[in-house]
């Protein structure tokens, strides 16, 4: 966990919250945020820089949610890290379900605007209130 981040927030998990998921991933301005983590479940924000990335991942354990708030995305994935067969592009209110085991990447498809996403992990992936304000950070800070 970085807890050096400038980038504020707090991870309200495991109490019950509402939130206005627009409003907050608006706000955020970190690379990745937990807001919530629960036993089961986490919630985290991104911002993705203009032509910036998630990078290629794949979680063995955790089936991920991802909804586009602000901007643009480019989805790839598949199976095996070499041949990613699905791809698709996705704007404010759509979604994309990541099973586990599957090889993905999230593209922000804007030169201009960042890209703001939600993303829920089940199991939660991040240690509780895990913050990191750049893609470098979260690549130092491997689990």
């Amino acid at each position: 966990m970085n807890t050096n981040c400038p980038c504020g927030g707090t991870d309200h998990g495991a109490s019950p919250w509402a939130v206005r998921m627009a409003a907050a991933a608006h706000e955020n301005t970190a690379f990745r945020s937990a807001v919530w983590t629960g036993s089961f479940l986490q919630l985290t924000l991104m911002h993705i820089p203009p032509c910036g990335e998630i990078g290629l991942e794949c979680h063995p354990e955790t089936d991920q949610f991802v909804r586009v708030e602000e901007g643009c995305a480019l989805v790839c994935m598949g199976q095996c890290r070499e041949h990613l067969d699905f791809r698709c592009r996705l704007t404010a209110g759509d979604a994309v379900l990541i099973p586990k085991g599957y090889w993905h990447n999230i593209c922000n498809a804007s030169d201009r605007a960042p890209l703001k996403v939600s993303s829920l992990y089940g199991p939660p992936k991040h240690p509780k209130g895990t913050r990191h304000c750049t893609q470098e950070d979260a690549v130092h800070t491997e689990y």
